[in-house]
């Protein structure tokens, strides 16, 4: 007889519910949120045993440390529970309950989870560079949002130029508290500068460490940045069973919607990863600007002369480019421009 458990994690402590096969709660506890703790309260009960938690800051940890003590541990989607969850009561414990009668009718969506701790600190090292930049970026624009305010207008470039600034801070109003305001944010700019600049040495580090990131940049448009960025997102190319699951993952992919007798619909996928969105469609800008490419030509051939929009052709040359990535890392092969020239047909857009 298998159980199902299923915790309520929390920073402090953890909800326990445990069901049996015929979903009848035969246990409820609360322990502290520590492994020596969880790992007793799972060896409490019975094997064949499957235990489940939502995603979230703590999944990885118990996901690594939890997994040799159940039959299964299997870290699900909140987003997918939040339906269930919304219905009638709400406190840790009824969370812990549905959350077991979830696993047991098999209606939970898992979320892969990185196996080692040196992958899951390099892609933690990598989303913290991206976030680095993005901050970096929004001090950029507060900077240069305050200049427009007195009508100065100017790129953060010439704004982080000396000679330049001196110019531009002429044309400010002369006022004490204004200038403090800039040079407060300039400096903090300056600083996410640097640091950035430092993370990107260190990444560009570890990147070439990995044989596979080494391979992804032979692909156009790919740098040690974005080859990072795919391999520690995508982390284990055999999770996804084709390339159509692999562009919906990535949020590029196309999704259908039909229904009665009324039109049927492809549209693009609403979910995916926005990191590897934003770095296959960063890939693909770059890679229609190297001319004699092979997705240089492709995308002068989707735009020229089978007039499809610009905006759906770098889209294509994008989850070429997923696929060629894919393909490579899957059949632990070199980049061949030749056969990036063959076109993925079920990829093509045509408005």
């Amino acid at each position: 007889m298998p159980y199902f458990i299923a915790f309520d994690t929390h920073c402090e402590f953890t909800e326990m519910a445990v069901l049996n096969s015929r979903g009848k709660l035969v246990r409820r506890q609360r322990c502290p949120t520590t492994i020596p703790a969880l790992v007793e309260a799972i060896e409490a009960v019975k094997r064949p045993r499957q235990v489940t938690f939502e995603e979230g800051p703590l999944a990885g940890w118990l996901s690594r440390n939890l997994r040799d003590h159940a039959d299964q541990v299997l870290v699900c989607d909140p987003r997918r529970n939040a339906y269930v969850a919304k219905e009638g009561d709400k406190d840790d414990p009824i969370d812990a309950e549905r959350l077991a009668q979830l696993l047991r009718g098999g209606f939970l969506k898992e979320v892969h989870q990185v196996d080692s701790l040196d992958r899951s600190m390099l892609k933690q090292h990598v989303a913290f560079y991206h976030d680095r930049v993005r901050e970096r970026v929004r001090q950029g624009h507060q900077l240069t949002a305050l200049l427009r305010r007195y009508g100065v207008f100017a790129s953060i470039s010439k704004v982080n130029d000396p000679d330049e600034r001196r110019l531009l801070w002429k044309q400010l109003p002369r006022r004490k508290v204004l200038h403090e305001d800039l040079d407060c944010v300039l400096k903090v700019y300056q600083l996410l500068l640097e640091k950035e600049e430092r993370l990107r040495a260190r990444l560009t580090q570890l990147a070439r460490k990995e044989p596979a990131i080494r391979r992804f940049r032979e692909v156009p448009g790919f740098g040690w940045i974005r080859a990072a960025t795919f391999y520690v997102y995508i982390d284990a190319p055999a999770r996804f069973r084709s390339k159509s699951a692999l562009w919906r993952y990535c949020g590029i992919g196309l999704e259908r919607r039909h229904s009665g007798s009324g039109p049927q619909r492809v549209r693009l996928c609403k979910g995916g990863s926005r990191p590897l969105k934003n770095v296959l469609m960063g890939a693909a800008k770059s890679a229609i600007t190297q001319t004699g490419g092979p997705f240089a030509d492709r995308y002068e051939e989707w735009t020229q002369q089978k007039g499809v929009n610009p905006a759906t052709a770098r889209r294509n040359i994008a989850r070429s480019l997923a696929a060629t990535l894919w393909s490579l890392w899957k059949n632990d092969a070199k980049y061949d421009p030749d056969k990036s020239r063959r076109p993925e047909k079920s990829s093509l857009e045509t408005r």
